[in-house]
């Protein structure tokens, strides 16, 4: 007889699979879609590296266009232009497959849901990889451009601004991920109201709070904690939150029925 978490309700057809299956079942599910997704990052990879010259022209090009007249970047270990051009290319494959990383991601918590509520697979899907898009097009196009802008501002005639590869592209990538988990917040708190757990009055009753914690945890992740550097951090999450109030209101039905009754 297999190993199963729990017989209770176990005659409800609504009843989320998780419960109903063994613990190797859940194991040989989170196997199959680490390997699924590692496939599909394979195959982003090498479409990545056939363009890997325009790609790595494209990330740089914030920084470039910051740098003063005639300064470069520079890389100082022999391998360290090669291990930045490697994991440009695993980041772009990253991007590349990020919506069928997510059906993976889903295909693996989708048991532990009931029926009615696995209809929100394409929604999950849609929002997760726009999320991310979002915060990695942000940290581009806006934040790690004005950050450059911040640090370039200190070239002088004493002073010269060569910043370090490595350096630079660290703080691209260490931006870049947490904008993309940033960016999920308003995907959260949508499943989170679908399920209840949440309302807009609540979220907009704790939004001094949230806010003091948003400043918080931007001073922590932020390269320098000058108020500039953490208000470019800062600001998108405090918009996000805002966001996310409207969405608790628009997709929180029992939320809008309290609110309506009262």
């Amino acid at each position: 007889m297999p190993l199963t978490l729990g017989r209770f309700g176990s005659s409800d057809p609504d009843r989320p699979l998780f419960a109903m299956s063994s613990v190797l079942e859940h194991l040989d599910r989170f196997r199959k879609g680490v390997i699924r997704s590692s496939i599909g990052i394979g195959v982003g990879i090498l479409v990545a590296f056939a363009y890997i010259n325009e790609i790595v022209e494209f990330v740089f090009r914030p920084i470039r266009s910051v740098l003063p007249a005639g300064s470069k970047m520079i890389y100082t270990v022999p391998g360290e232009a090669f291990s930045v051009y490697v994991t440009i290319a695993l980041i772009a494959g990253i991007v590349l497959t990020s919506p069928f990383i997510m059906y993976q991601v889903w295909q693996i918590i989708a048991p532990a849901l009931y029926v009615k509520q696995k209809r929100f697979a394409i929604w999950f899907i849609l929002m997760t990889t726009a999320g991310f898009l979002g915060g990695a097009a942000f940290n581009h196009y806006v934040a790690f451009k004005m950050l450059m802008v911040f640090f370039a501002s200190f070239n002088t005639t004493q002073l010269a601004f060569l910043p370090r590869l490595e350096d630079v592209f660290s703080m691209y990538t260490r931006m870049l991920f947490i904008l993309g988990v940033v960016f999920q917040m308003p995907t959260l708190v949508f499943f989170l109201a679908k399920m209840g757990l949440v309302t807009a009055r609540f979220l907009a009753s704790q939004f001094k709070y949230a806010v003091l914690v948003i400043f918080i945890i931007a001073a922590v992740v932020t390269p320098s904690g000058d108020p500039y550097n953490q208000t470019i951090l800062a600001a998108p999450m405090i918009g996000l939150y805002i966001l996310s109030i409207f969405i608790a209101w628009v997709f929180g039905p029992v939320a809008r029925k309290t609110d309506t009754t009262e």
